[in-house]
């Protein structure tokens, strides 16, 4: 299958490795560390984007909205002023998929023009004018699931059924999104690991990714240096390779398109080891 993210095709036959790149003062893994004098430093943002497209990202995914437990909203204005000169400068100078991580109709359209070839949302186009907006652009669509907002997702979660909840409530999002023009063939699914869940909620979820991937949309994981694996191996935000690197393997086991990570290098080659031994299987 080729995701047509813009200009650019996605070839999804095999999984496909997304850097992150956070443009937050605040996000759990790396807010601020490409920030000079209160704001995303183009250079900075450059070289980090060089360095994991040398490292074998297929997509780079730019965020300016910390997304963290607890994390507070950030303006509009905020928001473009951390996305869009840092999108330009990529967009300008590198031959990368770019994805913009937000759920912000303004930014979204901004992005579009700016150069973006795919959308992700945490929110699945919930926010008024977002579908519309995205449908607007022509783009690729990642829809995750959360349970409320960032700012409360992780008080006390509770579900019936946390892998039949999500895909229902992907399922509902696919469906608005086909109802406002948006074509099921650029859509992709993220169950959302670790918003809105406990632990074993995200462990079940995880068993239950071959039911997710047979709804036959692409879907996208992002489990890099989360807390799932601080509890289950008793590690600190930047000890978590291993636990990642592990979720990443069974993630690509079981048919997941694309991986949203920290450590691009480290992925690329677990993906790559995955591929080979599959490949006369």
């Amino acid at each position: 299958m080729i995701l047509q993210c813009g200009a650019r095709g996605l070839d999804l036959s095999a999984p496909r490795v997304m850097g992150v790149i956070n443009l937050t003062p605040d996000s759990f893994s790396d807010g601020g560390s490409l920030w000079r004098d209160g704001r995303p430093a183009a250079d900075r943002v450059l070289q980090r984007a060089e360095r994991m497209l040398a490292d074998g990202a297929d997509i780079l995914d730019l965020g300016g909205e910390s997304t963290r437990p607890g994390a507070a909203p950030v303006s509009v204005q905020e928001e473009c002023d951390r996305v869009l000169p840092a999108l330009e400068a990529i967009a300008a100078r590198l031959d990368v998929i770019v994805s913009v991580d937000t759920s912000t109709p303004e930014v979204i359209r901004a992005a579009a023009a700016a150069g973006a070839g795919l959308l992700n949302d945490v929110r699945s186009l919930a926010r008024p004018g977002a579908m519309a907006a995205a449908a607007a652009t022509g783009l690729p669509v990642c829809l995750m699931h959360m349970l409320g907002e960032p700012a409360t997702m992780q008080k006390e979660p509770v579900y019936r059924d946390v892998c039949a909840e999500v895909r229902e409530f992907l399922l509902e999002r696919v469906s608005a999104c086909e109802s406002a023009g948006i074509p099921r063939g650029l859509l992709l699914l993220d169950p959302g690991f670790g918003f809105g869940k406990t632990l074993e909620h995200n462990l079940q979820l995880f068993r239950g990714l071959p039911a997710l991937v047979g709804l036959g949309l692409p879907v996208l994981i992002g489990v890099s240096r989360k807390s799932m694996i601080g509890r289950i191996l008793g590690r600190d935000t930047r000890q978590r390779l291993a636990g990642g690197l592990a979720l990443a393997t069974l993630a690509a086991q079981q048919g997941v398109a694309v991986v949203r990570t920290h450590d691009v290098r480290a992925t690329r080659d677990v993906l790559a080891m995955v591929a080979a031994v599959r490949k006369d299987g």
